[in-house]
Parts: structure tokens; C-alpha cells; sequence
């Protein structure tokens, strides 16, 4: 499908790789892996036909379409989300606009017998069947289950895209890629801005569809799920591993301790040949075998050792004043945006030194209480912060704010203040932006350099709370490892918004639970709290969230998992939960038997293409029973979405 031939790209001196070769076949799921800097984006933009290489050849079919998603996008647009989405099917409006003159000329004309109105009969027939080949109108359908899919709400359909963040309307682009169904998806960390059920939505989607994914993630679970190809990028060549990233792994060390044992043999005969030159090299009587082993070194090719990043990311907080006993306290805090309460009697108290995680689904007002103990919006009720509390706040698109224009050193040197511009130099060393790195240009820079570079930002102040919101995104997963224990020994008071249970087990002791309006405490590390909801993942716990009773609205939240009381039993809690799941299962076959009908007549679809499948009835048969069938199952789906919405806001 993508057949890329000695590929090379220069930066500078030094190429960042060189002979590249490999194809990218049909229904292939790579996972494009190497060290941060290695290429991985630049390689996606060469496919995508966004960068050309320095020399090779990328060879893409015409009739192959690309869906590129890159790490960060400048959006914008001033549309609705729905109208936005809509812009997929642009083909598919185009055609229904012909088609609607087409009836309309027919409807207009008389001469039903002459050989023009046959022909405008015939031209409209074949442009009808090939609009429902194409679907049709369904794509209403398509489009919904795509947009709930990654986490919206039907009530977000209509609304503005200017009101949603940069994370959700990285989303609608997403959304826009996949339902143009291309043959190739190029996806640069995808799940950034996905929160855990819309990523599992995603490993789902690319899972069960016909397109070729090629995808750079940090997410080692993601990548498991979905991929079943490894391309690595190491000394500035494609390693390909025809397996899974775990299987990979595994494959890679023995690969390099295959090499190194084979280098040292290597290092050991060129010694054993440099000593006989060096004992001989003047002796007559030996001449003729110096010559030999001198021809012998040059003709060896030195064994090259795949490398291995053993940088450091050495973080560490500077030492921070002491604050009061307590950095923030909420009495009864509420928020609301017109009609919609995102949360109400919050009640929250969090002690000097302690690591407390905000978790919940997007949306459930998580930034938007961090924004109010920031004092960025007004709320009511009661918001303290403690006495000389100083705060250091890294935002989800922090790395997306710093000028692309200047270099690193220039992005620090603007912030830095007193002796610490003696220092920069260390503290960008000690970030592996050491030596010429730091005279790069920020535009230059991967999405997980730019995540350090803002990180650095936020060192350059002693503060005593710290307030990261989703600090790992962009991050791969050595130095989420380095900033974990760096958190772990700041000596002030951190909140963590994350959904990465991984990063934050070991590191918080409070958990507090963002949904349904309320916000609950919950009391010990990320596991208790799993463990106390039985559930595996974050995502099932918020699932399992038990929401506290409307007609007791003085009730404190701020408690260990609420029991439903007041009209609702704990048995009929129980008993509606379980028709959520069951009804949540029905809506995943219904999803599971689109897609299924959806690659089957993608395949038909193919076959008729070809001239002898062109009039084959058998085929034609198939293709209209699937397509009704199709039509059914779609109508089913909505009923059954619907159904579902009901028992959870009843829940």
C-alpha cells in the first residue's frame, strides 16, 4: 500500500536517519517506536506528504487515502460540533446535492420517451447506486456513534466548537479522520486527548476497521491492544519486528545482546590483530604477515550495536517555603455555567504535604475546580488558600503555549531570574537539552520535548503546591517514571488530575472522585480506591459510581464511597445498575455487528471493481440484504443508545 525505499532526512550534519526501507501492507497495525527525537513525527509527516525527505522514495498508490492526526493542530473553525464533523462526508453532500437535481430535472421534464430523459434516468440510477454503496444517507448515524464514542454528549452536538478546549476539538478532528474511513491511518499519540473509556473506545474501533494504522504512542497498553507490527527506529535505521510491542521488547534485548556479544567478540579480534601489528610492524622477517593483518583490520566492518537512551531526566522540585497547614480548604463550593451545575457542596480540605489525585471523566469538572482554587472563575460558597501558599500550575496544553520561534535556551532565558540564569545551562543539561540541543528552535521539538521544556518553566520558581493536570501526556514512559519520584520527594502539597493509574500508584494517599455533579473523597493510594469500587481499571470505577441521593442536597460529599438512600434502595440501586450493564452490552454487540457489516461491504465494495465481480448477482444480492440489514441494525443502535441514556440519567 506505502512502500518507502532508502529513505534519508537531514537535520544539520548528521542525518536522523538513513536507508529507510520498508512497506506498509494492507490491514498492517504498526506501532512506529525510538527514543524521543529519533524521527518517529517527522516519519509520519514524510507518509502523510506533509515533509519531503532529504533523498529515497515514498511510493503511494492514487486511489490510497491518508487520514493523518498530528500531535498538535492550530484549529480554527467557528462551526457547530455537528457541522464540524459533517465536513467528513463532504463527498457524500456533494453527491446527495446532485442527486436532488437530478430527481428535480426529471420531475421538471416531460418527455419521458425521448433517448435525453433515458440517459438522465440512467445517469441518476448509477449515481444513486453509487451513493448508497457509499452509505447513503447513514452517515448521520455513523457520525453520532463516532462522537458519543470519543466522549461526547448528544447535548454537545449543536453547541460551538469555539466552547470546547483544544483537547476536544482534537477530538472532532479525530473524529473527522476516522469517518472518512482512509486506507492508511497515521496517528502521532492519539490518546493525548482521550480520557480512559474513550481510549478504549478507540483500541476497539481500530481493532475491528479494514484501514492500515501506522501510530506513535506512549501508551504501552494501547499500543498492546491495537497493534501487531513494531517498527523501530534506532542509529538512524527502521528495525522491523513483525510482533506486538510486549513481544518486541522481549525480541529487542535479546537482539541487542546478540550484538553485543558478537561486538565484543569483534573488539577482541581487532585487538589480538593491532597487537601482532604493533609487536611485528618493524620486524623484516615478519613483513609479509603485517601487511596481511593490516589488509585483514581495513576489510572488517565494524558491528553496530543498536543504542539504548541511557539519558537521565534528572528532576528535582527546588527546596519551597513552608505553607500553612492546610494550602486549600472548600466549604460548600459550587460552579455553574447558566442552567448546568458542574459541581455543588463541594467540601474539601487538603493538608500541608500531601499527593491527592482528581479523577473523573472529561467533562465532570476537574480543570474547572483547579481553575477556581487558581482563582481564573468566579464560584460561590467558601474557597481558601492557606497562608504563603505560592503555586506552580503545568496545564494539559502548556507545552502548547511556548513560542515555537525562539530556541530552548532563549524559551528559559525569557523566565529566568537571578542566579538561576548562571544555572540554565544545568537545568537544561540535567533535561537532556544539553550542549547544541538547546540552540534547536521549540518548532522543532517532539510533543514529549516540549512537554519537558514547559516542565522546566515550572522549576524555575520555588512554589509549595503544585497542581499538574495530566502532567504525563507527551511524557514517554522513563521519564513518567522521573517526574513520578520527583513528586514523590517534592517537600510541598501536589494535585494530580490523571487517568494513568500506573503514575499514580505509589504517589497520591487521597483520591477524590469528579461525576454526577459531586466530588467524593476517598480515603488511601489509587489501588484502595479501585479496590473499594471492585473494579480494575478507573474507568470501571467511575462506571460503579454510586451517585448521593437528590432529595438530600446538605449531605456532604466529601466522604468514603456514598451508599444511595432517600427513593432509592440499595437493592434497587443495584437492580438498575445491573440493567445499565446489561443495556451498555447491547449497545457494544449492536457497535460489534455494524462494524462487522460495515468491513463486509467495504470488501464488496472492492470486489466490484474488478471486471468479472462487476455483474456477478451472487455478489449484488449479498451486497443488498447486507446493506438493509446494515440500515436495520442502525436504527436498532440509536433505540438502543437511547434506552441506555434513559437508565443513566434515571441511575
Amino acid at each position: 500500500m506505502i512502500s518507502v525505499e532508502n529513505l534519508k532526512v537531514e537535520f544539520g550534519v548528521r542525518p536522523l536517519f538513513h536507508n529507510v526501507s520498508f512497506v506498509v501492507n494492507d490491514h498492517d497495525r504498526i506501532a512506529l517506536v525510538g527514543k524521543n527525537g529519533a524521527g518517529k513525527s517527522t516519519l509520519l509527516k514524510i507518509l502523510s506528504g506533509l515533509q519531503q525527505p532529504t533523498s529515497g522514495v515514498v511510493a503511494i498508490p492514487n486511489d490510497t487515502t491518508i487520514g493523518y492526526l498530528p500531535q498538535v493542530m492550530k484549529l480554527s473553525d467557528d462551526t457547530t460540533v455537528r457541522e464540524e464533523t459533517r465536513k467528513a462526508f463532504s463527498d457524500h453532500v456533494k453527491m446527495k446535492g446532485r442527486l436532488d437535481r437530478l430527481q428535480q430535472e426529471m420531475a421538471d421534464r416531460t418527455d419521458y420517451e425521448s433517448p435525453d430523459y433515458m440517459a438522465l434516468v440512467d445517469r441518476f440510477t448509477l449515481e444513486h447506486d453509487r451513493f448508497m454503496m457509499m452509505g447513503g444517507e447513514n452517515y448521520e448515524a455513523e457520525m453520532e456513534r463516532t462522537l458519543t464514542g470519543l466522549g461526547f454528549e448528544r447535548t454537545d452536538f449543536d453547541r460551538p466548537t469555539r466552547e470546547f478546549s483544544g483537547g476536544w476539538r482534537m477530538r472532532i478532528e479525530l473524529a473527522k479522520i476516522l469517518l472518512r474511513h482512509p486506507d492508511v491511518l497515521l496517528l502521532d499519540e492519539p490518546t493525548n486527548h482521550l480520557d480512559i473509556e474513550s481510549i478504549r473506545w478507540l483500541e476497539t474501533f481500530l481493532s475491528q476497521n479494514n484501514s492500515a494504522v501506522v501510530l506513535v504512542s506512549h501508551d504501552r497498553a494501547f499500543i498492546n491492544n491495537v497493534t501487531n507490527r513494531t517498527l523501530e527506529i534506532t542509529c538512524g535505521h527502521i528495525e522491523d519486528y513483525k510482533v506486538k510491542y510486549d513481544q518486541y521488547v522481549v525480541l529487542r534485548n535479546e537482539r541487542r545482546e546478540q550484538q553485543l556479544r558478537a561486538y565484543e567478540n569483534q573488539q577482541k579480534e581487532i585487538a589480538d590483530i593491532q597487537a601482532f601489528i604493533d609487536r611485528f610492524r618493524y620486524q623484516a622477517t615478519k613483513a609479509v604477515q603485517v601487511q596481511q593483518r593490516i589488509k585483514q583490520l581495513e576489510k572488517i566492518v565494524p558491528i553496530e550495536v543498536d543504542e539504548v537512551d541511557r539519558k537521565v531526566m534528572h528532576l528535582k522540585f527546588p527546596p519551597c517555603l513552608r505553607s500553612g497547614d492546610y494550602p486549600v480548604i472548600c466549604d460548600n463550593v459550587r460552579k455553574d455555567y447558566g442552567d448546568h451545575t458542574v459541581f455543588s457542596h463541594v467540601d474539601m480540605t487538603i493538608k500541608r504535604g500531601e499527593k491527592v489525585a482528581f479523577v473523573g471523566k472529561n467533562g465532570e469538572g476537574k480543570s474547572t475546580l483547579v481553575k477556581c482554587i487558581m482563582g481564573e472563575i468566579s464560584y460561590t460558597g467558601t474557597l481558601k488558600i492557606g497562608h504563603n501558599v505560592q503555586i506552580g500550575y503545568f496545564a494539559q496544553n502548556q507545552a502548547q503555549l511556548l513560542d515555537e520561534e525562539i530556541t530552548i535556551y532563549d524559551t528559559i532565558d525569557q523566565v529566568a531570574t537571578g542566579d538561576m540564569r548562571l544555572k540554565i545551562n544545568d537545568l537544561l543539561g540535567a533535561f537532556m537539552f544539553g550542549g547544541e540541543t538547546s540552540e534547536k528552535k521549540v518548532k522543532v521539538l517532539s510533543g514529549g520535548e516540549r512537554s519537558r521544556l514547559a516542565m522546566i518553566r515550572l522549576l524555575l520558581e520555588p512554589v509549595n503546591l503544585l497542581i499538574l493536570d495530566e502532567p504525563t501526556n507527551h511524557l514517554d514512559m522513563p521519564s513518567k517514571d522521573v517526574l513520578k519520584e520527583a513528586i514523590k520527594a517534592f517537600d510541598g502539597t501536589a494535585i494530580i488530575v490523571s487517568h494513568d493509574r500506573e503514575f499514580l500508584d505509589g504517589l497520591v494517599t487521597k483520591v477524590y472522585e469528579f461525576g454526577g455533579g459531586k466530588v467524593v473523597e476517598h480515603l488511601g493510594g489509587i489501588y484502595d480506591y479501585l479496590r473499594a469500587h471492585n473494579a480494575d481499571t478507573i474507568h470501571e470505577a467511575l462506571d460503579q459510581r454510586q451517585p448521593q441521593s437528590a432529595s438530600d442536597p446538605s449531605a456532604s460529599p466529601a466522604t468514603a464511597i456514598e451508599a444511595p438512600s432517600g427513593k432509592q434502595s440499595y437493592q434497587d440501586h443495584k437492580e438498575q445498575q445491573k440493567k445499565i450493564r446489561k443495556a451498555s452490552r447491547e449497545v457494544e454487540e449492536s457497535e460489534k455487528k455494524i462494524a462487522k457489516m460495515e468491513a463486509r461491504l467495504q470488501e464488496l465494495d472492492q470486489l466490484f471493481m474488478t471486471p468479472e465481480n462487476a455483474s456477478n448477482m451472487e455478489l449484488v444480492t449479498e451486497y443488498t440484504s447486507t446493506k438493509e440489514a446494515l440500515d436495520k441494525e442502525n436504527d436498532h443502535w440509536m433505540e438502543l443508545s437511547e434506552k441506555l441514556e434513559e437508565l443513566q440519567a434515571n441511575a
